[in-house]
């Protein structure tokens, strides 16, 4: 996860914990089984492996950060966790379903993971996902690329892949799966009561966008984003992400037929 050097694993529960509280509806379309074993790839705190665990299906909890891996430990056990890089990974054997929520807009290389994940499962194996979708943040981006251009800077790029529903199908149709299910849909999301505006949510998730300004200039050009930001996300006295996010369920082996897209 190169936009995000060390995650904070203790304050992104404490203060972005809504990541995992709004996952309910990809966990609905894992559906896991007692005795199926799930993979969860980029696991996080492991607060949604804990929750798949407990309804009888073993999981591995996969992350490629250490104080994240750390922290799914404490919740599902050390011996049920790994530390690995999602393009890369390998398991011993092939697991039934392989989850994933708020993880894969990370990943810079969507065809190596989807390829990693197809190797994990059995014939048959679903590939249950939710991520971020084409539009995402968007107004958080253009806040920042305009203070950012103001202050004479050099403009950020974004980080994350963030595909089209199109996009995504044939990634996944590529590498070998049936995609059964394909929704693209906004999520509005309250970011609490920051004090200082979207500065957190910059400095959890977006540090990459504002590294090349100065030290002593960032707070200016923090305060610039909020202004910008504020028409679009500023409503009913609270702060918004503008997410859109991306969801797919894809079963891999299965003789190919078209998407269901919503």
């Amino acid at each position: 996860m190169p936009a995000v050097s060390g995650w904070d694993a203790d304050r992104y529960q404490r203060q972005f914990g809504y990541v995992s509280a709004q996952a309910g509806g990809v966990l609905e379309l894992l559906a896991a089984s007692p005795g199926e074993v799930v993979l969860d790839l980029g696991c996080g705190t492991g607060e949604l492996a804990a929750r798949i665990a407990a309804s009888g299906a073993p999981v591995i909890a996969l992350d490629s950060d250490p104080a994240m891996v750390a922290a799914a430990a404490r919740r599902v056990g050390e011996a049920n966790t790994l530390l690995a890089d999602a393009h890369a990974f390998s398991l011993p054997e092939p697991v039934d379903a392989v989850f994933s929520n708020a993880a894969l807009h990370w990943m810079p290389r969507p065809g190596e993971v989807v390829r990693r994940v197809r190797a994990a499962l059995r014939p048959g194996g679903r590939f249950v996902a939710e991520m971020g979708g084409a539009g995402n943040i968007q107004a958080i981006l253009d806040a920042v690329g305009a203070a950012v251009a103001e202050a004479g800077l050099p403009p950020p790029a974004s980080p994350w892949y963030f595909p089209t529903p199109a996009r995504q199908a044939a990634l996944l149709e590529e590498a070998g799966f049936r995609v059964a299910r394909l929704e693209h849909f906004p999520r509005p999301t309250p970011l609490g009561d920051p004090p200082d505006g979207l500065a957190g949510w910059l400095e959890m998730f977006g540090r990459s966008l504002t590294a090349e300004v100065p030290a002593a200039r960032l707070p200016a050009v923090v305060a610039r984003v909020n202004e910008l930001a504020a028409p679009r996300l500023w409503r009913d006295g609270q702060w918004f992400a503008d997410y859109w996010r991306l969801r797919f369920l894809a079963v891999a082996g299965a003789p190919g037929a078209d998407a269901d897209v919503e």
